[in-house]
Parts: C-alpha cells; sequence; structure tokens
C-alpha cells in the first residue's frame, strides 16, 4: 500500500513538473532584413514578442556586439503569461560597408534557450554625392 501511495505521489509530482514549463519567449519574427541601405542611413526595426509560457517573464538585459547597434523600448517590467511585448532595435550604417549581419541578445529567465537571440542584416551601400 504505501509503495502505491509512493507511486501516485510520484507520478503527481511529476505530471505538475511536465506541464511547468515557466516563462517562454516566442518572437512573431526573429530575423530581419533591411536590404540596401546607404553609409550613414539609420535604419530601426521593432521585434514583437510573447510570453507563451505560465510564469512571468522578466527581460534583464538587451545585448548588441557593436556600437552600431542600439536596443530600445524593451520592458522593464515582468510581462505577464499570454502578454505581449516589443524591443526596437535601431542601426546605423555609418562607416559600415557591404553585408552586415548582427545580433542581438535578450538575457531573460526564459526556459526556451532559441528565445534568447534576434538579428538582422544589411547591405551597406557607398552613399553617393548629391550634384548641385
Amino acid at each position: 500500500m504505501k509503495k502505491l501511495i509512493f507511486i501516485l505521489f510520484a507520478t503527481a509530482v511529476f505530471s505538475v513538473n511536465a506541464q511547468s514549463k515557466g516563462p517562454v519567449l516566442t518572437w512573431d519574427k526573429s530575423t530581419h532584413d533591411f536590404g540596401d541601405v546607404a553609409q550613414g542611413d539609420k535604419v530601426e526595426h521593432t521585434f514583437k514578442y510573447k510570453n507563451t509560457g505560465n510564469e512571468p517573464l522578466i527581460i534583464t538585459n538587451v545585448q548588441v556586439t557593436c556600437g552600431c547597434t542600439t536596443p530600445k523600448g524593451w520592458a522593464r517590467d515582468p510581462i505577464a503569461p499570454g502578454q505581449s511585448g516589443e524591443i526596437t532595435i535601431a542601426f546605423n550604417s555609418l562607416g559600415k560597408f557591404g553585408k552586415q549581419n548582427k545580433v542581438v541578445t535578450v538575457i531573460s529567465n526564459a526556459s526556451n534557450p532559441d528565445g534568447g537571440q534576434i538579428s538582422f542584416s544589411a547591405n551597406v551601400l557607398e552613399k553617393k554625392p548629391v550634384n548641385p
């Protein structure tokens, strides 16, 4: 009888843990292509996400790989399950040339490891001089 009770208890605990997935960061679209941009142009894109988990999502930092990329507008407060948010990424093409691929790392308590990165690309073309 004690074994049966133990087995039932263990099964119940395992079932609850299997359903408890924590916060999950799900992106509408995790990549963006700005296409052709002229040197010196500043472009922005807003990445939208949703917490598809069952616990609050907390974004603690957004890290970029160079000074040409700036994150802004990300939530500092917890995002409840089912709620949405957005992060705007600005790219300054000054001093860049050719194909650019940038990765932005979102530091959070999300339980899904694939939710921690978004990326963008751009093809920076030489700026044409303006003829008077």
